[in-house]
């Protein structure tokens, strides 16, 4: 692997494990909460363990001030809600954007099994290649989405995992299919490090077990966003989340040293 991507990768990891915290969703989904102030949020999620926060270009100026020396990646395509069609992912920036605005690796959203897929696949591919001539590492964000495609089926998320690898990515984000023992199968799809989405908010306890679950699994970490930004007390959950990835805690564990109720 050349030396610039693997020295970036180590800025936005710790020990080869994950904590990234996605927060482009503001492209997505608007002002949010968590996302007013921007800055407030990449302070506490920064000092609570994160390894590297995730954004759009546009807002590169917020997040440096504020992220504690963390690592910065750049989201290079999105879509809104309000749109015609939240699966087609448009392109919204390049890899020397990123670079310009002080990112450390690239991302990617891929929804495999969508209509959208086939211009994904060369959207992907290309950007791998443009990436890797200036050696930028890139996070592809492969989902299961599609009108006849289980979301969270471990066969469907082994694919997506596989093809983010056969595209020449270098850490690939996907759905957690639920329980360790499916999940094994989408870890051992690929030789890239997996990360798992957090999906919509739950419980403080069902994050905590969704992360111990998907580690047991084999999994390299966490790319969190809802579940973690929009949480009322950021740096908490940040932490509880970096014990279990960070120092191997069992859930409960985790949840009683950040401080967090431990609720059913």
């Amino acid at each position: 692997m050349d030396v610039g991507i693997t020295s970036r990768l180590e800025r936005i990891s710790t020990g080869g494990r994950y904590l990234v915290v996605p927060m482009d969703h503001g492209i997505t989904l608007g002002p949010v909460k968590g996302l007013v102030d921007l800055e407030t949020t990449v302070d506490a999620i920064t000092r609570g363990g994160a390894d590297a926060v995730l954004t759009q270009k546009g807002v590169a100026r917020r997040v440096h001030p504020k992220k504690n020396g963390k690592g910065f990646i750049v989201h290079l395509n999105g879509s809104t809600v309000i749109g015609p069609e939240s699966n087609d992912k448009r392109i919204t920036g390049s890899v020397e954007e990123a670079l310009r605005a002080g990112a450390d690796a690239v991302s990617f959203h891929m929804n495999v099994g969508s209509e959208y897929e086939p211009d994904q696949i060369t959207q992907l591919g290309e950007l791998t290649e443009k990436a890797h001539r200036f050696g930028v590492p890139v996070l592809a964000m492969n989902y299961a989405r599609g009108r006849d495609t289980d979301p969270h089926d471990a066969e469907n998320l082994a694919h997506a995992v596989r093809l983010a690898e056969e595209l020449g990515a270098d850490v690939v984000k996907t759905a957690y299919s639920g329980n360790p023992d499916t999940f094994d199968r989408v870890c051992e799809a690929t030789r890239l490090p997996v990360v798992i989405a957090g999906g919509s908010r739950g419980t403080d306890r069902q994050t905590i077990e969704m992360v111990r679950g998907a580690m047991d699994a084999g999994a390299a970490g966490v790319s969190m966003g809802r579940s973690i930004f929009q949480h009322d007390d950021p740096e908490s959950i940040t932490r509880a989340v970096s014990s279990v990835i960070h120092r191997d805690e069992d859930a409960e564990t985790a949840l009683h040293e950040a401080g967090l109720e431990l609720e059913a």
